[in-house]
C-alpha cells in the first residue's frame, strides 16, 4: 500500500503533472482519459465528481458503480482504490493537503462534516440541476488555481470549497428523503434490527449493541446512519437505541417481577445509576416512580 505524505509524491506516483501547489491540487479527466489499476492513502482530503462509463472506484473497499454523476468525500489516510476507470463525462478530484487548512476556519469547520466518513456506497448522487452547481463551483476553482495565482487565491478557492461542502449537506438531506421514500423508513428497520438483537439473546450475551454493530446489519457506515436517522426522527442512532431500551425496561417494570438493578444489566446497562438517570431523562420518572404510577 502505497502513503504519500505530499502531493508532489502523489502526482509522481501516478503519472500525473506536477501540482501547481505543493498543498493543493486538481486531477482532471475527459471522457478519453484511462486510469490503470491505483490503491494509496493519502494526507488529504479528497473531493471528487465522477460519471463513470465502465470500471470500479473503490473507497474503504467498498466497491461502487458510479453510473450517475456523484459526488464522494475521503479523509486523510482513507484507502482509495481505482481499477480499469474510464469516464463518460469529465470528471475531477481535489486533493486538499490537511496544512493547506492550517489558520482557516475551515480548518475546523471540515471535521463537522460527517460525509467524510461515508462509505463510497453512500455517495452523493446529484441531480442535473445540482450538478450545474457543483460544476461551477469547480469552474471557479479551476481559475484560481491555473490562472495567475496571488495572495488572494487561497482564500477564495477555501470559500468555494467551504460552499461545495454546504451544498452537499443540504444535497444529502434531500438524498435521505428521496431514498426513504423508496426503501422505507430506515427508524423502523433500525428498531427491528434491535428487536432482532435481543429475540435472538445478543443483548444477555454481549451487553448493549453499538451503532457500529447495527449500522453493519443495515449495510450502511455508522455516521451514515445517524445522519439518516437523525433526519428521520430528530434522534441520533444512539439516543434510540436508548429510546428504544428504556420502551423496554418500562415493559418489564410493570410487570413488577425484577428489581431495578436486574433489569438495567438484563437491558446492557451494568451501571445501574446511570441507568436510572437515563429513565428519568426519557419519562421524567425513576424507575421505581413509573413501577409505582403503573400500579394506581
Amino acid at each position: 500500500m502505497q502513503h504519500y505524505k505530499t502531493l508532489t509524491e502523489l502526482h509522481l506516483g501516478n503519472h500525473w503533472d506536477a501540482p501547481e501547489h505543493p498543498l493543493f491540487s486538481m486531477i482532471g479527466c475527459q471522457s478519453e482519459c484511462k486510469l490503470g489499476n491505483r490503491e494509496f492513502t493519502t494526507d488529504c482530503y479528497v473531493i471528487a465528481f465522477k460519471k463513470i462509463k465502465s470500471g470500479i472506484f473503490m473507497y474503504g473497499r467498498t466497491p461502487y458503480d458510479h453510473d450517475n454523476g456523484c459526488l464522494f468525500f475521503a479523509k486523510p489516510r482513507q484507502i482509495i482504490e481505482m481499477k480499469n476507470l474510464e469516464f463518460e463525462e469529465k470528471g475531477y478530484m481535489l486533493m486538499i493537503h490537511e496544512d493547506y487548512l492550517n489558520g482557516h476556519e475551515l480548518f475546523k469547520e471540515i471535521e463537522k462534516y460527517s460525509f467524510f466518513d461515508y462509505e463510497v456506497t453512500e455517495a452523493l448522487h446529484l441531480s442535473p440541476k445540482e450538478e450545474q452547481i457543483i460544476l461551477e463551483l469547480h469552474s471557479k476553482i479551476q481559475g484560481e488555481y491555473f490562472n495567475n495565482p496571488d495572495e488572494y487565491s487561497r482564500e477564495i478557492i477555501l470559500s468555494h470549497i467551504s460552499s461545495i461542502l454546504k451544498y452537499a449537506q443540504r444535497y444529502y438531506k434531500r438524498q435521505f428523503i428521496d431514498r426513504a421514500q423508496v426503501t422505507g423508513k430506515t427508524a423502523s428497520k433500525f428498531n427491528e434490527a434491535l428487536r432482532k438483537y435481543i429475540s435472538e439473546g445478543l443483548l444477555e450475551k454481549n451487553g448493549l449493541p453499538n451503532v457500529a454493530f447495527l449500522a453493519d446489519l443495515l449495510f450502511v457506515s455508522p455516521r451514515y446512519l445517524s445522519d439518516l436517522l437523525k433526519q428521520e426522527t430528530g434522534k441520533t442512532a444512539m439516543e434510540l437505541i436508548h429510546i428504544f431500551m428504556i420502551s423496554e425496561a418500562k415493559n418489564l417494570l410493570r410487570l413488577g417481577e425484577k428489581g431495578v438493578a436486574e433489569i438495567a444489566y438484563e437491558l446492557g446497562y451494568e451501571n445501574a445509576s446511570y441507568f436510572t438517570r437515563l429513565f428519568k431523562k426519557q419519562t421524567g420518572m425513576k424507575p421505581l416512580e413509573f413501577r409505582k404510577s403503573q400500579m394506581n
